[in-house]
């Protein structure tokens, strides 16, 4: 017997046209998550194998790539049947359990047994050769599934939860925003399992925002790295444009404007970087700028499509995803971005349109906006490189 790593892909076997398309890049992340591992991958339509030294850290990796459904450990035979029989035995002697149930998938038709018979036939020799056991195959204490292909077969136990999804990728990039807070990192998370590559713009405003903020932003951009392979994060200035607002506009319209001119620069940085889609972590009526008329009124400033992942979860929701994918407690820490420094005491929460022209020409954003884009930092981080991040440009 062979000892291997069976992935199983779940909703990617609903693709047909495109699906060699789904699978080559779902193969392309699995070998650049795997980096270090020694091992040797093969798949076909239906599973993907892997064989290794290293199971524990394989199956560790995997879990965090998106488009697997399933991860088990399997033993590779060859589909003669007194082969399975005997190799079903091998597994199961050694094992403690006094129920079993025995599952068999036949990709092959042309074989000459078919499932329920194959099945059958494997329980009653178990129950021949291992004492004081019995069938129950609504609760049973163990469960041997069985698939015969056309030159092999595989025999397996548990499945191991993947993260489902789509491969990264599969849909093109897009551009995060990323502040410090609980909310986007979800969002990015989110978009990356329906097969967005990422990349993120943060807006600092020093001296207003720390460096400790910045890397605080970095380090979570790190987290998001495991499941996208790498992260490029674009560091735009914000500082001369916060302050202008905060000198020029209505205080209670300071965050609408702030995050117009956020969206404006995000849309110029997905035009630039092939990016389709703006990606952010907003959450309805959870804030003033996220009601439904001040997210029409920030959105009217970008043509450029804007998908918010979170947009209907409530916040207890949010937090749970955050905990599972370890970003909560670096969103928690206390260093403040851009968007908390200057809130105002009553923030508009029914932002008019027309009044948001307005006071947008008393000052000379467009200028200001070419600057802080022309003074961008990208920094582009791997997971493996904790706390360290490469400064590209």
């Amino acid at each position: 017997m062979e000892k291997i790593i069976i992935i199983k892909y779940g909703e990617l076997s609903t693709k047909k046209d495109n699906i060699n398309y789904f699978l080559s890049t779902l193969k392309k992340n699995i070998i650049n998550s795997l980096t270090g591992i020694n091992y040797d991958i093969t798949y076909d339509k239906s599973r993907m194998f892997i064989s290794t030294d290293n199971f524990l850290e394989c199956i560790n990796r995997l879990k965090k790539v998106f488009g697997i459904h399933k991860i088990t450990i399997g033993y590779k035979i060859s589909n003669e049947f007194s082969e399975i029989e005997n190799s079903s035995l091998e597994l199961l002697k050694d094992k403690e359990f006094k129920t079993f149930k025995v599952n068999t998938k036949r990709s092959n038709k042309k074989y000459p047994i078919n499932s329920m018979d194959i099945s059958r036939k494997i329980g009653a020799y178990l129950l021949k050769n291992i004492e004081n056991i019995n069938v129950d195959v609504h609760n049973p204490d163990i469960i041997l599934n069985v698939e015969i292909r056309i030159n092999d077969a595989y025999l397996y136990f548990e499945d191991i939860e993947g993260s489902g999804g789509y491969p990264v990728s599969v849909q093109g990039k897009g551009l995060l925003m990323l502040s410090g807070g609980i909310d986007s990192p979800v969002a990015g998370y989110l978009a990356m399992k329906r097969g967005i590559k990422i990349e993120c713009v943060y807006f600092e405003a020093p001296p207003h925002t720390s460096l400790e903020a910045k890397n605080k932003v970095l380090e979570l951009a790190r987290k998001l790295a495991i499941y996208n392979n790498e992260v490029k994060v674009h560091i735009i200035n914000f500082t001369e444009i916060e302050e202008t607002i905060y000198k020029e506009i209505p205080n209670n319209y300071l965050i609408t404007i702030m995050r117009r001119m956020m969206y404006r620069i995000s849309e110029i940085l997905c035009k630039r970087n092939n990016c389709k889609v703006i990606i952010n972590g907003e959450s309805i009526g959870q804030v003033a700028s996220q009601t439904l008329t001040s997210m029409n009124a920030i959105n009217r400033v970008v043509d450029i499509p804007v998908i918010r992942p979170v947009a209907c979860f409530d916040k207890l929701e949010i937090i749970n995803l955050a905990n599972k994918i370890d970003t909560y407690n670096t969103s928690i820490l206390p260093f403040e971005d851009c968007c908390t420094i200057f809130v105002p005491k009553h923030p508009v929460i029914n932002p008019d349109i027309n009044k948001c022209v307005e006071y947008e020409s008393l000052i000379d954003y467009k200028n200001m906006i070419y600057r802080a884009i022309k003074n961008e930092q990208v920094i582009k981080i791997k997971p493996i490189e904790e706390n360290k991040y490469t400064d590209i440009l």
